[in-house]
């Protein structure tokens, strides 16, 4: 790591004060240190949301042959030029292109056994490989079909078409060879539909961070418990594990541990023996109980790589390097630990598992329109709740959602978040400015 780096010097601090706080960017710059997970092959029916490992070479053309994309009628277009309702043109159909089910068959497109002759045409159906001889597809509804005739029905089309209106080109889709989907794409369904297109059974992506879950504090209790005074149900552990879930982790929880550094440093230890990344929150905080930073350094090879960061809430987190994997100590309030998750620990799981861009300084892309000033702290970022109102034709516009810090509801009532940057007093209200989304 280059000596400008910050956290070069935290192995030399002892951990009772904090290190130099570093900017939101820093710290990213930080995790973008630790390298993804690499690659696995899954089925196809498990990919979706998956981050794509490498670049996908077509394994063939798509579509392998000329295809009709509308039903209609197959022909050469020259045969139907200056065809109108009132001047049709007419041709010859000689054959029915429908997929063969009858008598237990296995479904065969007969489009490229058959060849069509100057002033002749094939019913075809959406999909059908379209027949030699033949460069458009004329749609039904642009067609009547007259009298039968010696072996063959006459056609009357009505509407001229282009050579290759209404069809699918061989290779218009993907030509062999070439990148069907670019490594590091989160696939979706449509993805998804390509790749089956394309015979992929299994893909390889990128593998899914386990993280780890320990809540730490001798005033928590298990969510199912009945809190006695001065005790308070654990919220953390469940809405990290759902926070950590919705950026593709797997997430496994470790229960609550007590202000007891040796309990707190095993606890640790075990998860990190089990997991990628170990977020701990609580006791992130200098105290004489914050044993967080601590339990960190007595791991083999530790390297605290940041102790605060400037940005609000969130200001106490810290980041350890342990060997390949990362500890991320959160602070123990609710509010403070979902806004790093969203703004920095979902980005980095996401990096983690492959796509590469996750961890970028640039803002997200999503922009509001804010509907009144909203004060900042010069200094450090400020990470303000917003609830979106949306509006036909504009961006949403941003409502603040003020309260006391440690207040579910707070949370409960906002959609995202918006960044107050560290360098302004505030932002005027009607300013559009992005917004990270809950």
């Amino acid at each position: 790591m280059p000596a400008s780096m910050p956290g070069t010097t935290a192995k030399t601090l002892d951990g009772h004060g904090f290190l130099n706080v570093v900017s939101r960017a820093e710290f990213s710059a930080l995790l973008a240190t630790f390298a993804p997970l690499g690659g696995e092959s899954v089925p196809l029916g498990e990919v979706l949301g998956r981050v794509l490992a490498d670049d996908l070479p077509a394994p063939e053309d798509l579509p392998k042959t000329a295809r009709a994309s509308m039903d209609g009628y197959a022909l050469a277009a020259r045969d139907a030029f200056g065809a109108t309702e009132t001047n049709p043109a007419y041709v010859d159909c000689v054959a029915d292109l429908r997929i063969d089910w009858s008598a237990g068959g296995r479904g065969e497109d007969a489009g490229w056994a058959v060849r069509l002759a100057s002033g002749q045409a094939a019913r075809i159906p959406t999909g059908g490989t379209l027949p030699e001889g033949a460069d458009a597809v004329v749609m039904v509804e642009y067609t009547d079909m007259l009298a039968a005739g010696q072996g063959a029905e006459t056609l009357e089309v009505r509407k001229s078409v282009a050579p290759g209106e209404n069809v699918m080109l061989p290779g218009e889709d993907v030509r062999q060879g070439e990148a069907a989907l670019p490594g590091g794409r989160i696939l979706r369904a449509q993805d998804v539909g390509l790749l089956a297109a394309l015979g992929q059974t299994r893909v390889r992506v990128g593998q899914r961070p386990r993280v780890g879950i320990l809540s730490t504090g001798d005033e928590l209790v298990p969510f199912s418990a009945t809190p006695r005074p001065g005790q308070i149900r654990d919220v953390n552990t469940s809405a990290l594990a759902c926070l950590a879930a919705a950026a593709g982790g797997l997430p496994e929880c470790f229960g609550i541990v007590p202000d007891d550094l040796p309990r707190l440093t095993e606890a640790l230890s075990q998860a990190l023996a089990r997991c990628d990344v170990v977020l701990l929150s609580g006791g992130s905080s200098v105290g004489a109980r914050d044993h967080t930073s601590a339990a960190m350094r007595a791991q083999p090879g530790a390297v605290i790589l940041a102790h605060g960061v400037a940005m609000s809430p969130g200001k106490p987190t810290i980041l350890a390097r342990v060997g390949r994997k990362a500890v991320i100590g959160l602070p123990g309030q609710v509010t403070s630990a979902q806004v790093v998750m969203t703004v920095l620990v979902k980005p980095f799981l996401r990096h983690l598992a492959g796509r590469t861009e996750a961890l970028s300084a640039a803002p997200p892309p999503f922009v509001v329109e804010l509907a009144r000033n909203v004060a900042g702290r010069p200094g450090r970022e400020d990470f303000v709740r917003v609830r979106l109102e949306p509006r036909e034709g504009q961006p949403p516009l941003a409502h603040p959602v003020l309260g006391k810090s440690g207040l579910l509801k707070t949370l409960l009532e906002a959609d995202g978040l918006v960044a107050v940057p560290a360098s302004a007093e505030g932002l005027y209200k009607g300013l559009l400015a992005p917004v990270w989304p809950f």
